[in-house]
């Protein structure tokens, strides 16, 4: 899964003239579907008292799984959407995203979110081919 980068904005890439809002805006218009799961659960993260919010909806096809994994695996566009939502992303299998404020990072909630024993007991069978 690649970002669609238009040429001018390649061009400027190159020149060592892009500012983030450029890069965010290509990853917005190159991964729809992880930029609606990440503004959703950032929105929501900032909405509740709770300081977090999850998204654990297995996408409905490879290619939106594909840009969830891309979105969340480049530091880059991953740093870039926390910067532009103002949150901390959290990651687990396959499609469980996790938006925490920043104040609540380091929380035992985020902890717990983080953790190698959550990550195994988010496991299940039909997640280990995702």
């Amino acid at each position: 899964m690649s970002l669609d980068v238009p040429t001018a904005l390649l061009e400027r890439a190159e020149a060592g003239q892009v500012d983030d809002d450029e890069f965010v805006d290509c990853v917005r218009r190159s991964l729809p579907y992880a930029w609606a799961v990440v503004s959703d659960v950032a929105a929501r993260a900032h909405s509740t008292g709770a300081g977090h919010a999850d998204h654990a909806v297995p996408p409905p096809s490879e290619a939106e799984r594909g840009q969830l994994l891309r979105a969340l695996a480049s530091d880059a566009i991953r740093g870039g959407l926390e910067r532009h939502f103002g949150v901390k992303l959290a990651f687990q299998n396959c499609h469980r995203v996790a938006a925490f404020k920043l104040a609540a990072v380091g929380g035992t909630t985020y902890r717990r979110f983080v953790s190698p024993l959550a990550q195994i007991r988010n496991q299940s069978p039909e997640l280990r081919d995702c």
